[in-house]
């Protein structure tokens, strides 16, 4: 197999010799420059002069005399400018989450070049859009079609509220630009701007070899446009010509100034290479455990160990990492790990946080920080003064582990001191659990030698004769794509800035182009649906079952069932049932992590029955399929195509009239019964003759949920089937704990109530005829309600927040009111209850987690009648 980078060496020694002192090789990341280099210096035969190896973020901010800030100097910075502006009394609390997401915005905006001026336009003057010369036509129809949606005479409070900030965010983003200029910041995208729009820079070496870029935003493009007419400028083009047909490639072609069908051969060159014969496998798992586990068996191939380097294990969810890790066969005996060891996970770091949760009274802010900086600083002097024999890399590893701790919490100490980080503990502890959950330690060792352990962006521009990709799920591949914006997809679509679709392009580049030269491929996902993932496979991968001319295996993987024997006894907690349990719920290394997920209906689980919990979430025992198919729906099902017939509905008033719910808006789908009828009968195409009755009960359910909301509008849906999640840190007797806790809510509106006070409601559709009120509802409902309450996305005005069960069959009561009442009084504010309710779920998750606390049978023999387990546990037997 021939590599890329080997194309590229070749070609570079081929016309400029091996005197590379005055040449300078920019890649979109630090990675590929070590391979690069080694394949220059074993094709020279001789000693040569090294070229100089940057990024493309070192190439701008090295022309540049401002310096690009930290990102919790940026966002206090930007509060300050805020404030100053909308002369709002918003603490930095408050505004830190979204403020992420307007800096993301300016961010984006200048990397793109667009003019703000006419990005942050007031809405309200229509008149502005008579200048768009520089528009499009496509362009223009795009804007007026979302600026129609501000133009009607009833404007409700959101748009209100959204046009008060819209008309001020220009002020904003020039003020705090200059507001950082004066002290010689900028965030990212300003840097790279200022670069490009300053005619007097000097790019010092003689030329610039551009390798294996792909989508370029417009700084780059123009960047890359100022060498090229200086004679500056070589580019190396990777694209294979598979990708080329897709619709993520129009996206490249779209961005791309010199794409390879317009190239001028002597400026750059093109290197393809999807079609030769590979051996591809798809590969399904029921948990993220056996595949990180299916690492072992695909390494025992002697194969894939002696091609070393050419062999590697891409993790498109890089917190598979430690388990990864444990999988490697030990006749493997040189490995390479990209991604480094999370920063989370070490003592150190998580020294700061014990101390803040078991000790908030003791300390301010400062004096907190402090405090630790000084327990740090007398760790390093005790690792110093340690035994001479201890192992070195022990000693490096720790050093090292001290060294970022005691950075992270120095960095923000300053910010304090210097005022510009006002916040309470509860954020102080936030933002140092971000900063540190983003800081990984590296793995000392040689980087280009043996077996590479790699995320999906440590791949760019490498090639591998064998690939395991682990977690190819949709969610996963492509990752983060998603549309968090102040600025709507219209506008930013209109003036040229980054869309959805552009960071799907992204990605369907990184995956095709991983793909096309190698030769034995198996790609694993993870099949189970829970609230946080669908199950499905990436949208690549069905692409690729779907066009791809490939012969591609299909799989499953699965472990060996461990409990055979039937027996009442309890599940003793021994080594390997702790790892499987930590491995399920306790590997969250980062904002994105998918899998170390507590849900309600999980915790519920456990507290009726301790080891129907062990059998489905450890044991990983997937309960059987009914084969029977009498045509008859079960009450769950039931259950789901209400739920997705009202979403379906409700999304669609939404599209077309806006998020908030009027009585004319209900009017009128009261009269649309076709519309309903066909909305339920998609759902449950085909139709039989019972599910008929089905059909026209649930047509019934969804006519007395809008007679409801009828008397409910005017209301505000914020949101339908989202899901919702919060990080935490439990203390049990084998240390600490850090998973998530969420799920997906049925729907979260904002209504405004008999006593004039805005309440958010978090509301479950119960569709089961018995509206008595169960735990498990309860648990449910207060969870989701109490993350909402925190969120700064569902929540950013702080209204209260109530949890509501909507029995549909009840609905049509006059006087039906969904609120829960608990203990006999109305949950109208579920902060009232947080700190009983989270003392009871951390207790559960301990108690979880409690080595010398069985997975023992429930004593109701009655929860055992329906259960899936009953026949493996033997609760029910004599």
């Amino acid at each position: 197999m021939k590599t890329f980078l080997e194309y590229v060496a070749e070609d570079i020694i081929s016309k400029y010799g091996t005197d590379l002192a005055h040449t300078a090789i920019v890649f979109p990341n630090k990675r590929a420059s070590l391979f690069l280099n080694e394949y220059l210096a074993r094709l020279a035969g001789k000693p040569i002069w090294s070229p100089a190896y940057i990024t493309i973020s070192d190439l701008f901010r090295k022309h540049s005399q401002l310096v690009a800030g930290d990102s919790i100097k940026l966002i206090c910075d930007l509060h300050k400018t805020y404030v100053e502006v909308t002369e709002s009394d918003e603490t930095l609390d408050h505004f830190y989450g979204w403020g992420q997401v307007m800096l993301a915005d300016f961010d984006d905006l200048d990397k793109n070049m667009a003019d703000a001026s006419k990005v942050f336009c007031n809405v309200r003057d229509l008149h502005e859009l008579d200048d768009v010369s520089y528009l499009s036509e496509e362009q223009v129809e795009s804007l007026k079609q979302f600026f129609s949606n501000f133009s009607e005479d009833k404007t409700t409070e959101l748009k209100q509220r959204f046009l008060k900030i819209w008309s001020r965010f220009h002020d904003i983003y020039r003020l705090y630009n200059e507001r950082l200029a004066s002290q010689g910041l900028a965030y990212e995208g300003a840097l790279y701007r200022q670069v490009v729009n300053n005619p007097d820079v000097h790019f010092e070496y003689e030329r610039y070899v551009f390798v294996g870029f792909n989508v370029l935003q417009r700084v780059e493009q123009q960047l890359f446009s100022r060498l090229q007419k200086e004679g500056k400028a070589k580019f190396y083009w990777d694209f294979d010509d598979y990708y080329i047909k897709t619709e993520a490639g129009h996206y490249i072609s779209t961005y791309l100034p010199y794409f390879p069908n317009e190239l001028d051969m002597s400026n750059g060159d093109i290197y393809r290479n999807f079609s030769r014969p590979k051996h591809i496998t798809f590969a399904s798992s029921t948990t993220e455990d056996i595949q990180a586990r299916y690492v072992s068996q695909w390494m025992d191939n002697e194969e894939r160990i002696a091609d070393k380097r050419e062999t590697a294990v891409v993790m498109c969810d890089e917190s598979l990492l430690q388990s990864v890790i444990h999988s490697i066969p030990d006749k493997v005996n040189s490995v390479n790990v990209t991604t480094g060891y999370p920063l989370a996970h070490t003592h150190f770091a998580s020294l700061l946080e014990d101390i803040a949760a078991q000790h908030p009274e003791k300390f301010t802010n400062l004096q907190l920080l402090d405090w630790a900086i000084a327990m740090l600083k007398l760790m390093a002097q005790g690792q110093d003064n340690c035994d001479e024999g201890q192992d070195n890399t022990d000693k490096q590893f720790i050093a090292e582990a001290l060294f970022r701790t005691y950075s992270v919490v120095n960095r923000l100490s300053e910010l304090v001191k210097s005022g510009d980080l006002n916040v309470d503990l509860r954020t102080l502890m936030r933002l140092y659990g971000e900063i540190v959950r983003v800081t990984n330690i590296p793995f000392h060792g040689e980087p280009i030698v043996g077996v590479q352990i790699m995320g999906v962006l440590e791949t760019r521009n490498i090639d591998f004769r064998h690939l395991l990709i682990l977690s190819c799920n949709e969610g996963n591949m492509p990752k983060g794509v998603n549309d968090t914006s102040f600025i709507p997809y219209s506008v930013r679509k209109a003036h040229g800035m980054t869309t959805i679709d552009n960071k799907v392009a992204i990605y369907a580049y990184y995956f095709y182009r991983l793909l096309q030269r190698a030769e034995d491929v198996t790609i694993v996902y993870n099949n189970s649906a829970d609230v946080t993932s669908t199950g499905e496979m990436s949208r690549f991968m069905l692409q690729m079952l779907v066009e791809s001319s490939q012969d591609i295996k299909r799989v499953n993987l699965s472990l060996p069932q461990t409990v055979t024997v039937i027996s009442a006894s309890d599940a003793k907690k021994d080594e390997e049932v702790m790892r499987r349990l930590h491995a399920r719920f306790d590997k969250t290394l980062n904002e994105e992590q998918k899998t170390a997920l507590f849900t309600p209906s999980s915790i519920n689980i456990y507290r009726s029955c301790a080891k129907k919990f062990y059998y489905r979430y450890v044991a990983a025992i997937v309960e059987p399929d009914d084969d029977i198919d009498d045509g008859t729906i079960d009450a769950p099902t039931f259950g789901d195509i209400f739920h997705n017939a009202a979403q379906t509905i409700y999304d669609r008033i939404i599209s077309v009239y806006g998020s908030t719910i009027t009585k004319e808006t209900l009017h009128k789908l009261l009269k649309a019964d076709d519309y309903i009828r066909g909305v339920i009968n998609d759902i449950m195409h085909p139709i039989n003759g019972i599910q008929l009755i089905n059909a026209s009960v649930i047509f019934t359910y969804i006519k007395q949920l809008i007679q409801l909301d009828l008397r409910l509008a005017p209301f505000t849906i914020i949101g339908l089937e989202k899901g919702v999640s919060k990080r935490i840190i439990v203390n049990t007797p084998n240390g600490k704990v850090e998973t998530t806790i969420g799920g997906r809510i049925d729907r979260l509106d904002c209504i405004l109530c008999e006593d004039g006070v805005q309440r958010i409601r978090v509301v479950d559709y119960k569709t089961g005829s018995n509206n008595k009120i169960k735990d498990s509802y309860i648990l449910q409902a207060f969870t989701y309600s109490l993350l909402v309450d925190e969120s700064p996305t569902f929540n950013p005005g702080k209204l209260q927040v109530s949890p509501a069960l909507l029995y549909i069959q009840h609905a049509a009561g006059e006087n039906f009111d969904p609120t829960i009442v608990y203990e006999k009084k109305k949950v109208t504010d579920i902060s009232e209850y947080r700190d009983a309710f989270t003392e009871s779920i951390h207790e559960t998750i301990a108690e979880i987690f409690n080595p010398g606390i069985s997975f023992s049978c429930t004593t109701d023999i009655k929860e055992c009648a329906y259960c899936p387990y009953h026949s493996l546990c033997g609760a029910t037997q004599g």
